[in-house]
């Protein structure tokens, strides 16, 4: 009994850590190669930053980053184990309840998801917690795409647990989980890509203001007790954490020509 289950177990944890391997790779790769090659002179404006990570830079990132799949992938069996003993009810119940539900799951999914690594996220910013849990991450003071997954062990667990939480608490297909997980490393790897590609309103605001910006982010890494927020900027807002230059730095980077640039 014991050997079928650990093929059964080792099976799933290799298709997860293929399938999250997959969108971050995709993802991190294209947006890097996209942005910073094949872009980078039509949105040489849009560069928040002047200077390039280091070329040793993304390699650690990237490297660290296999590290932090891999706890994705371990902590993701959590959900898998308890649907095959036959305790994760919800992603039968969320298949029954239709297409309307699985938008709405999805929706409420990314909301609240927003407000765990939100308070996660200043958290783990408390000096007795920041070197054992996010130290890592803020090595990368000039983000990259590959930053998004730049984890310590801790810090990857920590947000690996929203999904298994989630699964427990709230009827879920698993299709919406993967649709999830693809707006999240989306986001992720947009924040972290040094350049600002939110459209920008006529007064310099951000066109869509409720959603957090490449250069919300960006100042996080420059001034890291501010702007915690992952998708949104209402928690930063509410509870007083948003960068008072924040939208000042927004308007200057998306208002800035390419002839501004180049003097």
């Amino acid at each position: 009994m014991i050997a079928p289950a650990i093929v059964t177990y080792g099976s799933r944890w290799l298709l997860n850590m293929a399938t999250d391997l997959s969108r971050y790779a995709v993802f991190a790769l294209a947006t890097w190669l996209l942005l910073w090659v094949v872009l980078a002179v039509p949105l040489a404006s849009r560069r928040i930053r002047a200077a390039r990570p280091a070329a040793r830079q993304l390699l650690t990132e990237f490297t660290v980053s296999l590290r932090s799949l891999a706890i994705f992938s371990t902590i993701g069996l959590i959900a898998f184990a308890l649907e095959r003993a036959g305790l994760l009810p919800g992603p039968t119940l969320g298949a029954r309840w239709g297409y309307a539900w699985s938008a709405g799951s999805l929706l409420l999914m990314i909301v609240v998801h927003d407000t765990y690594f939100y308070w996660t996220h200043r958290l783990i910013h408390v000096p007795r917690l920041f070197r054992r849990f996010h130290r890592r991450h803020h090595r990368s003071h000039n983000p990259s795409p590959f930053t998004a997954y730049s984890f310590d062990l801790s810090e990857a667990a920590l947000q690996a647990m929203f999904v298994p939480l989630w699964m427990i608490l709230v009827p879920t297909t698993w299709s919406v989980v993967g649709l999830f997980m693809l707006h999240q490393v989306t986001r992720n790897t947009l924040g972290h890509s040094g350049y600002e590609l939110f459209p920008a309103g006529p007064d310099g605001r951000p066109l869509f203001d409720l959603l957090t910006t490449v250069t919300h982010h960006d100042i996080h890494h420059e001034q890291p007790r501010w702007n915690y927020g992952l998708y949104f900027t209402w928690w930063d807002r509410w509870m007083g954490t948003e960068h008072p230059d924040y939208l000042a730095r927004f308007a200057a980077v998306t208002g800035r020509s390419p002839r501004q640039e180049s003097i």
